[in-house]
């Protein structure tokens, strides 16, 4: 199927899943992963009607991205990828939402190229659930603190949370844990599930799945 069915096919799932949720289907929003697909593979689902895309990294969303935002004005680009501090200022120009906040030097750099380039992004905190080595992300004991300082320090507006549970386990209670975490801290929004698992983040309460595969084809 081409890419602009999978769209159609994806966007009916997350409505049907809502309604199993009871839930509108208008509470959660689809990001489209297209990180390593290009400007050919991009703009059929940018003309089925999706708005809202998710890469992660800033160099590459730099060669692509320029061009398909002056064509598509209403488009909004989330960085779901890791952010080095040496590319927040190329990251604040270009994306509208940063889902990778996950320390404070990050924050930091974000907080000085908002106020710098006048630019006021979506923000959210990325927590590492699964407590693994190897990813990024706040713990989830160290979240109260790190929004606390996010907010109250650098005066950062918070707007959700996000997280990639590990991949060999059930999803079902990382969800449930960032759940609360949003519900505790007065954080509104939940950036969680990817292709094979975001009916399940609907059900806990994801206002935003990011779906790569399931939309695009494999990389």
């Amino acid at each position: 199927m081409s890419s602009a069915d999978n769209y159609a096919e994806i966007t009916a799932r997350i409505g049907a899943a809502c309604r199993a949720s009871d839930r509108q289907p208008e509470t959660v929003t689809l990001v489209a992963v297209s990180k390593t697909f290009g400007e050919e593979e991009i703009r059929p689902v940018l003309n089925a009607g999706q708005c809202v895309f998710g890469e992660n990294r800033v160099q590459e969303a730099q060669a692509k991205w320029p061009a398909l935002k002056a064509d598509y004005p209403g488009l909004v680009l989330h960085l779901i990828g890791p952010l080095q501090s040496n590319k927040a200022g190329d990251a604040v120009a270009l994306f509208d939402v940063i889902e990778t906040i996950d320390r404070e030097k990050i924050a930091r750099a974000v907080a000085d190229e908002m106020a710098r380039q006048g630019r006021t992004l979506r923000l959210y905190v990325q927590v590492n659930t699964g407590l693994e080595p190897q990813k990024a992300g706040v713990a989830p004991d160290e979240v109260p603190a790190f929004l606390a300082l996010c907010r109250a320090e650098l005066g950062l507006t918070i707007e959700g949370l996000m997280c990639i549970p590990p991949a060999e386990e059930n999803p079902g209670p990382h969800f449930a844990l960032l759940e609360q975490l949003a519900r505790d801290n007065a954080v509104e929004k939940l950036s969680m599930g990817m292709s094979s698992d975001f009916e399940t983040a609907i059900a806990f309460g994801a206002t935003s799945v990011r779906v790569g595969s399931a939309l695009f084809g494999a990389r």
